[in-house]
């Protein structure tokens, strides 16, 4: 009998407990392992435990730094919380290489943040237009105790509109809200501003002597934000002459440049390539979104949702040749919050954000579009020249000894070994079985 009833009142050691007698036939060892990631630290566990419900233990990933990230001029060390073994060296590696070459520059496009009221009017859209129009004055009153905070922060509603769905659905209408949160996320903020807009809306509209008793009967359905973001934007991008490409990899910069843009061109227009080459710059982003404490799961959806906003889904990121010089950049929605949440509560979030230099959320737009932008040159280089896999499997090399619990020695003896061959799982495993007998 697997089910069970008040799990969640149960403490964390009886949680455990039942867990190995429902679904590990009692096995202590899946007990030890669960207990050995707890911190020893009494009251940091604590703390990770009350961020989310019916926590059994702690869940780690690596946290790399990724140096010499040049970033409009200033010099900053990446924080990426990621375990994919070869992301943090392609960073560094693209952050080494632009660093010569006038490091990376970028612009805020926007920062616009979005939130709906979805709501159902069995009436006319002319009556509807006007009564909108008529109580835009209360849905700022109403919210005044909400946004005072925010608008002295320079932040608040910026607009409120009705939108008409009826030909997706019958009857189906949006207050579209735009919003400025500064430094914050700022979904709690959002959300309680929709909430109280849709208060608004359904006592006004039985109130309002313009509409019939079956018009009165406004039904909303729900109010929340939304994580597509397609006017909170930013642009990351490098360039230099051509001829300033030329490195070890690169003996022919012209060529390379050519290349490297038809690679990119291909991800504008095949939608099964644009997948993972987006998929790549994502590898950069998400690991400095992590570990910085921001929503990654809103991010993604954002993102992929804006790769697909001419209608078919496309490549993020962008070059081209302008006269004798290589350009390369990348336009990102991020929806960041430097304050609120995770940021003053998780101590790997904080250092990170300090690491960075305590940035407004602008700045982390910024250095997050860059990250994506590095990790997504360093992809497209290895395909166009040594190939992806040399590199990402030299690093794997680790991960497939540590599955064969291979001994100092027979890790030495592997990588010199394949130090001037191209590396697989099989080869690796091969080599150790043979050293073994």
């Amino acid at each position: 009998m697997k089910e069970i009833n008040g799990f969640s009142k149960l403490t964390k050691t009886e949680k455990i407990d039942w867990i190995v007698q429902a679904y590990f036939q009692g096995n202590s060892s899946v007990a030890e392992t669960l207990t050995k990631y707890w911190n020893t630290d009494a009251q940091l566990q604590k703390l990770h435990d009350e961020f989310i419900e019916n926590t059994i233990s702690n869940f780690y990933l690596p946290l790399g730094i990724a140096p010499n990230f040049i970033i409009d001029g200033e010099v900053k060390a990446m924080p990426m919380a990621i375990e994919e073994s070869s992301v943090v060296a392609a960073a560094a590696n693209a952050a080494k290489f632009w660093s010569q070459r006038g490091g990376f520059k970028t612009t805020i496009l926007g920062t616009e943040k979005i939130g709906q009221v979805h709501f159902i009017f069995k009436g006319d859209y002319a009556k509807l237009s006007n009564f909108v129009a008529s109580i835009q004055p209360l849905f700022y009153e109403a919210t005044d105790s909400i946004t005072k905070n925010m608008r002295a922060r320079g932040g608040g509603i910026s607009k409120i509109e009705l939108r008409d769905m009826t030909d997706k659905i019958p009857n189906y209408y949006q207050l579209h809200a735009s919003f400025e949160t500064k430094n914050s996320m700022g979904a709690n903020f959002i959300n309680s501003c929709l909430e109280t807009f849709a208060s608004v809306l359904k006592e006004q509209a039985q109130l309002y002597a313009g509409f019939s008793v079956e018009e009165k009967e406004l039904d909303v359905v729900m109010s929340i934000l939304s994580n597509y973001v397609p006017n909170c934007v930013v642009r990351a991008e490098v360039s230099c002459k051509i001829e300033e490409l030329a490195s070890k990899e690169i003996t022919n910069p012209r060529k390379f440049a050519e290349k490297f843009i038809q690679a990119i061109r291909i991800a504008e227009v095949a939608p099964f390539r644009a997948v993972t080459h987006n998929k790549g710059i994502m590898n950069g982003v998400d690991a400095v979104v992590i570990a910085t404490g921001n929503d990654f799961r809103a991010i993604e959806a954002g993102v992929h949702a804006y790769a697909s906003k001419d209608g078919e889904y496309s490549s993020l990121s962008h070059a081209a040749i302008d006269g004798d010089s290589f350009r390369f950049w990348l336009d990102l929605p991020l929806a960041l919050g430097t304050v609120g949440g995770l940021t003053t509560l998780h101590p790997m979030v904080k250092f990170s954000l300090e690491l960075l230099g305590n940035p407004s959320a602008e700045e982390l737009m910024r250095i997050i579009a860059v990250a994506g932008l590095a990790q997504n040159f360093a992809a497209v280089k290895s395909l166009t020249t040594t190939g992806i896999q040399q590199g990402h499997m030299r690093m794997h090399i680790m991960n497939i000894l540590n599955q064969m619990n291979a001994t100092d020695n027979e890790r030495a003896k592997v990588v010199e070994h394949f130090r001037d061959k191209t590396v697989s799982h099989s080869g690796v495993v091969e080599f150790v079985e043979a050293l073994r007998k």
